[in-house]
């Protein structure tokens, strides 16, 4: 007989976790995520880059999160 596994995934919502929360919970600096970013080190997220600037947006959604690292927190309104 096959066993089944069954796991309860949380409640994604596609929220943007902030780089702040994110390096709190590595027990990293943030430059070090923003950096890990920038250089494809860490999957988790995405770092664009703005037309003629230095600056970069960063957009990391809550299940990629997840998924990589394990942690999750909730959104809340």
């Amino acid at each position: 007989m096959e066993q089944k596994l069954y796991i309860e995934l949380p409640r994604f919502s596609g929220r943007n976790v902030p780089i702040a929360e994110i390096a709190k919970a590595m027990h990293k600096d943030s430059q070090y995520v923003r950096i890990g970013l920038q250089r494809g080190l860490l999957k988790f997220g995405y770092a664009l880059k703005l037309d003629d600037s230095n600056e970069y947006n960063y957009y990391c959604p809550d299940r990629k999160v997840w998924e990589e690292i394990g942690y999750f927190q909730p959104e809340t309104v």
